[in-house]
């Protein structure tokens, strides 16, 4: 028994040592109160590179805070409009306007106190906090119309001021629209070889950039053929705003009367096996567009849209609206609607119509609407519209013009010359410019370029085009600023922002 309690002694030694020092740390923690400076635990967007989408960051804190002291010493350079809201130790930071790109950003708080500071007469000031984070490069599509680049799908980054050319020289590009994290663009094209514009397969290609900054982008040029043409002429598409489901519009081969949409997945499967593609039940129709919450597409039927379901039985559709032959845009929620009513006397109606029934003429023209975009920064709708300025010749005269939502201000923004009949136009993510080109046809007397395969939309050969870029500033009444286009550095035509 002896023996025993010497092996145990040292032990109950240690034990008691460990006891009487926590004891001693526990008072010592009681007598100097509750010390811990408060600091900041995460920030959701630190190093992070963000996109139009996200229009909030959080920051949570180790301790409840002294409200008002936190949002009288948070600070963003360069400063962001937004309003602020909390949930407990949790402070939610909402942007008024997407976080224009390019930029790189800080978050600044210091001089802050915990919510029992003063209560407890203690001058608790938190640890001073800098996050940082960016958005992403400004960076623009467009199909190349030079000799070097004729028809192929071309980036350039606007904010480095690199240019990448995406697709091989075999391929003349007819249409593209980029995935919503800007990663890979879906593109239209027929080979170089052939002047059928009905021959189009879909493609995918990658654009080597990635916008999480913890992946390593896949090298850019990687190119995935989506859908081939052996049975059926890919017509048009559209890509889903979530970048899961493609629409096509598409013609079998050996029977024209056989025309209507299918759908299939974006993605192809991780096998490698391709999807196919399914038949959406309904009435053949004209344009479509799919809804902001990807789940149905507009298609103009007869002499009004219909909303055709994506999900389930396309055959009954989930809306209609008899007076209106054209969906032009969906406002990002798609809470709103930019359509166009035909009228018998062959003028045009842009009409605004919301989710809850309201339907608001917007503009009447003698010509054409070619296209339309909802500012995400600001109740503004920027369309390209024209203006019959020749009936005999049917000249017709394009403008851009920017409308209030709310006011139903219209301010028309830039004159464009009146050959221009295939102007394509584009709103930057961040709304703080406007993209168009300026495509210049071949005509009778020209002597055609060599090896030329470039054609518009209408079958009209392309001599060369121009792309310019408008800035742009939030409308207010009263404002006379002029602002002025300037022609960028690049030949090409389709320009289209990345997201």
């Amino acid at each position: 028994m002896a023996k025993s309690h010497i092996l145990i002694q040292p032990l109950d030694r240690i034990a008691i040592a460990l006891i009487l020092l926590l004891s001693l740390l526990i008072g010592f923690v009681i007598w100097q109160g509750d010390a811990v400076k408060p600091i900041v635990r995460t920030f959701s967007w630190q190093n992070q590179q963000i996109g139009a989408e996200d229009i909030s960051f959080s920051l949570t804190f180790s301790r409840p805070m002294d409200i008002k002291s936190v949002e009288n010493n948070l600070k963003i350079d360069p400063p962001l409009a937004g309003k602020i809201s909390w949930a407990g130790r949790r402070l939610v930071y909402t942007l008024v306007t997407p976080a224009p790109y390019g930029t790189n950003y800080k978050v600044l708080l210091q001089g802050s106190r915990d919510k029992f500071s003063e209560a407890e007469g203690k001058n608790r000031v938190m640890e001073p906090f800098t996050g940082n984070f960016s958005t992403r490069n400004r960076a623009l599509l467009y199909i190349g119309a030079n000799l070097e680049e004729q028809g192929k799908l071309v980036l350039y980054n606007l904010t480095k001021e690199q240019k990448k050319v995406l697709t091989p020289k075999d391929l003349i590009v007819m249409d593209f629209e980029p995935f919503p994290d800007g990663d890979k663009i879906l593109f239209s094209a027929r080979s170089s070889k052939s002047s059928d514009l009905l021959s189009a397969q879909l493609y995918t290609v990658t654009t080597g950039i990635s916008s999480k900054t913890d992946e390593q982008p896949q090298p850019a040029g990687k190119i995935d053929l989506i859908l081939d043409n052996k049975d059926y002429q890919n017509l048009k598409f559209d890509l889903s705003p979530d970048g899961q489901t493609i629409v096509v519009q598409r013609g079998k081969r050996d029977n024209p009367g056989d025309f209507g949409l299918w759908y299939l997945p974006a993605n192809n499967h991780t096998s490698g096996e391709k999807n196919t593609p399914k038949r959406l039940e309904s009435q053949p129709g004209g344009d479509f567009l799919i809804t902001p919450d990807s789940k149905a597409v507009a298609v103009a039927q007869g002499q009004g849209t219909a909303i055709l379901s994506l999900l389930g039985d396309a055959s009954k559709p989930l809306d209609f609206l008899p007076q209106f032959g054209l969906v032009q845009a969906f406002s990002k929620d798609g809470s709103q609607a930019a359509m166009v009513k035909f009228n018998t006397d062959y003028t045009r109606d842009l009409f605004l119509v919301t989710n809850q029934g309201v339907q608001k003429q917007l503009l009447k023209t003698t010509g054409s609407i070619l296209g339309c975009n909802f500012d995400t920064a600001s109740p503004t709708l920027y369309c390209l519209t024209t203006q019959l300025i020749s009936k005999e010749q049917y000249i017709e005269q394009p403008y851009l013009v920017a409308i209030n939502l709310k006011t139903e201000q219209q301010k028309p923004l830039l004159m464009l010359p009146p050959a221009q009949r295939n102007v394509q136009m584009s709103l930057a993510p961040d709304g703080l410019g406007i993209l168009f080109d300026q495509v210049v046809p071949l005509q009778n007397t020209t002597t055609p370029l060599p090896g030329n395969n470039l054609k518009t939309d209408d079958g009209e050969p392309i001599a060369t085009s121009s792309l310019w870029l408008m800035p742009l500033l939030p409308i207010t009444e009263g404002e006379n600023i002029e602002i002025k286009p300037e022609q960028l550095p690049l030949v090409g035509f389709h320009p289209h922002w990345l997201p």
